[in-house]
């Protein structure tokens, strides 16, 4: 990651908690551009497009903000990756956003793959799990990798925790071979 987006989602979520935003609310709002960002290829040509000056793409945006209602934060926040022509990066930075914002509120990422697709109880319980194990709120996202043939595979930072069968056996053939 280069060294401008940890600092642009450091500012911005200064802002954000320095206003007394939600700070979820601000990354929602952030989704929203992103959306629009995402869905039109001819804005991201535009916008990244170093021939085209930046007051037409600022006024583009608040043109954007007329539907999307951004608060003022947000959308000064969108016009200065744009005015220093970091907006090629917005996905990125975004992304660390949500990291950063998750740090400050004290809440764990984790990434949760399992053999197959959890259901809503499953997550529930797997979250608390790992919430008892980080002593934290856990923000999970899930996968699956069918190889794992059962149970999951948690990494929470950086730390892994593999209760997966695959995870078993190869513990299991290494003891094996070792003795």
């Amino acid at each position: 990651m280069a060294s401008h987006v940890s600092q642009y989602a450091r500012a911005f979520t200064d802002v954000v908690f320095e206003a007394q935003l939600n700070a979820k609310e601000a990354q929602r709002q952030l989704g929203d551009f992103a959306a629009a960002w995402h869905e039109s290829r001819e804005l991201r040509d535009f916008m990244v497009d170093p021939s085209f000056p930046v007051e037409q793409k600022v006024a583009l945006l608040d043109r954007m903000n007329a539907k999307l209602l951004m608060p003022q934060q947000v959308r000064n926040f969108v016009a200065v990756l744009i005015r220093n022509g970091r907006i090629g990066g917005f996905d990125e930075v975004v992304a660390e956003i949500g990291r950063e914002v998750n740090r400050r509120l004290g809440i764990q990422e984790a990434r949760v793959t399992s053999a197959r697709p959890l259901d809503e109880g499953e997550r529930r319980e797997v979250e608390a799990g790992i919430a008892r194990l980080t002593g934290g709120k856990v923000e999970a996202q899930y996968a699956v990798d069918k190889s794992l043939i059962g149970g999951v595979v948690v990494q929470a930072g950086s730390t892994v925790y593999d209760g997966s069968v695959l995870g078993r056996l190869d513990r299991l053939r290494q003891e094996l071979t070792a003795n």
